[in-house]
């Protein structure tokens, strides 16, 4: 069974952003990878207008004009088809989102669903993103635009998760491997300090080591052990 890899943000953008806005009939990056594969940091999607497809977690997501989209750290996709739509893009590392924005997002965690704006929201996030692309390309130079950019992010991810709570979209019934990797993270945010046996966690949950495992490689394509260090190494 071939190995799905998993790309590291901070190999690419040590500030932990990237952001770029494209054009329809834009080209893919060369570096920009074709076949499936993991992130260890969350992506974002913004079309503006056209359409495109993604396959994620082994299902074909379709995106129209005015969709909002994001995907986990950890599930496996293929670079987004967006020859025929306009947008934004930005690959965000996880340290970089607050802990209530992290919840908002990990509800929908076997597999969140595209929401669509209205044309006031395109519009607002519009404008925002502009500004950050701009203190984005600043902070390279000037160390002083690297804050601005941060707090300008900061506004974009509250949005966003502003935007998923509002929608009614949000999976409701998830499955229990989806709910225990939930639980899992929820006990990991707050307890990895002082735990770092997979096998405390476990208990914890009152389940076997084996179960949690393998529940979290089925939802996420990781370990326990992996998700205990990347908590470590975000603090």
């Amino acid at each position: 069974m071939p190995v799905i890899p998993i790309h590291q943000l901070q190999e690419r953008a040590s500030s932990g952003l990237e952001i770029e806005f494209f054009n329809p009939g834009s080209k893919a990056r060369k570096d920009e990878p074709r076949d499936a594969h993991r992130d260890d940091h969350y992506l974002f999607f913004l079309l503006i207008d056209g359409s495109a497809t993604l396959m994620i977690d082994f299902q074909t997501l379709r995106f129209k004009e005015g969709t909002l989209y994001y995907i986990l750290p950890g599930q496996v996709h293929h670079r987004i088809t967006n020859e025929a739509a306009g947008g934004w893009f930005l690959a965000v590392d996880t340290g970089l989102l607050t802990m209530d924005q992290r919840n908002v997002f990990e509800k929908g965690l076997s597999l969140q669903q595209p929401i669509h704006l209205k044309e006031e929201e395109i519009k607002q996030y519009h404008s925002l993103l502009t500004l950050l692309l701009q203190k984005y390309k600043e902070a390279r130079e000037y160390p002083l635009a690297r804050p601005v950019m941060y707090s300008l992010l900061q506004a974009f991810t509250g949005m966003v998760a502003s935007s998923y709570c509002s929608a009614t979209s949000i999976e409701n019934n998830p499955s229990r491997k989806v709910q225990l990797t939930q639980e899992f993270k929820k006990v990991l945010a707050s307890e990895y300090r002082t735990i770092k046996s997979p096998a405390i966690y476990a208990e914890r949950l009152n389940v076997s080591l084996s179960y949690l495992n393998e529940s979290l490689k089925k939802v996420t394509g990781l370990a326990v052990s992996y998700w205990i260090i990347h908590e470590v190494m975000l603090e």
